[in-house]
């Protein structure tokens, strides 16, 4: 049977469903360093990789039977489909099984940031908290204007979850929303100055690509309205994390949240090691680590439908989610 190596741990029903039709490789817990990775794929048909992985020219030169990587997940940045197509290798991904639970939390995000949530339960926890007294004070969603920078799927399920509690959409993306969906989301677009400037909050809801690389950067926090927050969903690198701490340290930014960071961007060059130690330090930051989609119903969904897209190309078919188009196929 064809060897198909799993980078990640994966649901117990996922192992069942890949032994039925290939010889599945997985770690018992947790994520395979590249250098492992490397070795169990070089005799391979198939990987299943995550947003830890990084697939590339190098990596891909050592697996000549590899006849398609499965992506479980959306933005590709980390993954060359280029090289892929060289190679003779499909590439997929899920296009939209993220979208709700990355929302979900997209909102969640926002709410704590604004209210202070993660200094409010440092304070409990240090166990200076007597009662009731004035502090902590933040801000509220209702009449807020919330800006959304990216106006995919993503973004719209992020505005859709927003206009409930009373806040204002406005968004800029390349390409206008048709009438009828900016209709539906009460969204007016604006040109992004605009955005930044006239927004008491903004979420980035960006994919990872040359027009978005450091998009939020030093020169732009400073258009923001003063004590505006950001929340980013979208990559680490869409915005400059030093000068998002610059912004904070003075004052500009009134709070940061985020899901994604740039040390995870393995794709670019020269990319933080780390996470800005000034960052992890300022008070009024919230992190995740990169849960948007960890929710466990949808993350087995996820798994299996990357298996499927194996299952497709193992068994002479065109992969339903292909983001390039082989130029060979391996031997």
């Amino acid at each position: 049977m064809d060897r198909v190596v799993v980078t990640h741990w994966v649901h117990p029903e996922v192992v069942e469903y890949l032994a039925g039709f290939c010889d599945p490789v997985l770690p018992e817990a947790g994520v395979w360093p590249r250098e492992r990775v490397a070795e169990l794929a070089a005799g391979a048909s198939g990987l299943i990789a995550c947003m830890a992985d990084r697939v590339d020219e190098a990596l891909l030169a050592g697996c000549p039977r590899l006849r398609v990587v499965s992506a479980t997940l959306k933005g590709y940045d980390n993954f060359d489909a280029d090289a892929c197509a060289r190679h003779g290798t499909w590439l997929t991904i899920l296009p939209d099984l993220l979208t709700i639970p990355t929302a979900e939390l997209a909102v969640g995000l926002t709410i704590a940031v604004m209210r202070r949530v993660a200094e409010a339960d440092r304070h409990v926890r240090s166990g200076a908290f007597a009662g009731w007294s004035p502090g902590f004070y933040g801000a509220g969603l209702h009449g807020a204007v919330a800006g959304i920078v990216g106006m995919g799927r993503l973004g719209q399920a992020v505005a859709q979850r927003l206009a409930p509690f009373g806040a204002r959409v406005v968004y800029h993306d390349r390409r206008p929303l048709p009438d009828a969906a900016a209709l539906r989301l009460a969204a007016a677009r604006l040109e992004l100055g605009e955005l930044l400037r006239d927004s008491d909050v903004v979420l980035l809801c960006l994919p990872l690509e040359n027009g978005t690389l450091r998009l939020v950067d030093a020169s732009r926090l400073q258009t923001m309205r003063r004590g505006a927050f950001l929340v980013n969903l979208g990559r680490g690198s869409v915005v400059d994390e030093e000068a998002v701490a610059g912004a904070l340290e003075s004052g500009r930014l009134g709070g940061y949240a985020a899901d994604v960071f740039a040390m995870e961007d393995w794709a670019q060059p020269g990319r933080p090691a780390s996470i800005p130690a000034r960052l992890l330090a300022h008070p009024r930051t919230l992190f995740t680590p990169h849960l948007g989609s960890a929710v466990d119903e949808v993350r087995r969904r996820m798994s299996l439908e990357a298996a499927r897209q194996v299952r497709q190309v193992l068994e002479g078919g065109r992969p339903d989610h292909a983001v390039n188009e082989p130029r060979r196929r391996p031997g």
